[in-house]
């Protein structure tokens, strides 16, 4: 794919990651400002604790950033950086663009605490869980205890974050599977593990939904410079 296809416009929000000075490599949001075609691309810096980060010239540069129904990532050089009259990164243009597109069905690994909810059942409450993997379709949850068996509805409830915002989460799902523990992992208090399919029709719950498994997902593929 070529840069050029991607026609993004000012303002549209991308990652870059860069290695430290020590070595590591670390991840910022920024914003495409504008390209010449063929020559140069235009980003703004990236803030660190309310300052501007640092880049020297040469230095490589892997982006990524939300396309369609899916995630595009080049890799290019810094050119210089301005600080007058505005913080921007001049950038060598990308000669092409990798593409990975996100099915549906496409799962990333996480780790984050939701509180969930078995709604067919009338003495259940709320109990604590963690989900470990999650994509657009359903979810992995773990959790201490026995929450329902399959086909019961339940309700999860999770603060989750995006771009640095957090907001809370609430889906609804179905238990569409459930691991069996063999005697040992009773004995070693393994977490019951069931399998759950969204069935949210709540448009901005999906949507956020959306939101969170597309930028874990981005995160979980960005390459190492």
């Amino acid at each position: 794919m070529n840069f050029d296809d991607l026609k993004l416009r000012p303002g549209y929000p991308l990652q870059v990651q860069v290695e430290t000075s020590t070595g590591m490599s670390e991840r910022y949001p920024c914003r495409f400002v504008g390209a010449m075609p063929g020559r140069a691309l235009l980003l703004s810096v990236p803030r660190v604790n309310g300052r501007f980060l640092r880049l020297r010239p040469g230095q490589k540069v892997v982006a990524r950033m939300m396309v369609a129904n899916g995630v595009g990532v080049f890799t290019c050089s810094v050119e210089s950086q301005a600080t007058d009259p505005y913080p921007l990164l001049h950038l060598d243009y990308p000669e092409e663009v990798g593409f990975k597109g996100i099915r549906q069905s496409t799962r990333v690994e996480i780790a984050l605490p939701v509180v969930v909810l078995n709604q067919s059942s009338l003495e259940a409450s709320e109990v604590d869980a963690r989900v470990v993997d999650i994509s657009l379709s359903g979810a992995r949850l773990e959790l201490d205890r026995i929450l329902g068996d399959i086909g019961d509805k339940v309700s999860i409830t999770a603060q989750v974050e995006v771009a640095g915002l957090y907001r809370d989460l609430r889906l609804e799902a179905v238990i569409r599977s459930r691991v069996e523990r063999s005697t040992q992992e009773l004995k070693q208090n393994t977490p019951v593990v069931y399998g759950l399919e969204f069935v949210e029709a709540d448009e901005d719950r999906r949507l956020l939904l959306a939101a969170y498994v597309y930028a874990k997902i981005a995160q979980d593929q960005l390459p190492t410079p």
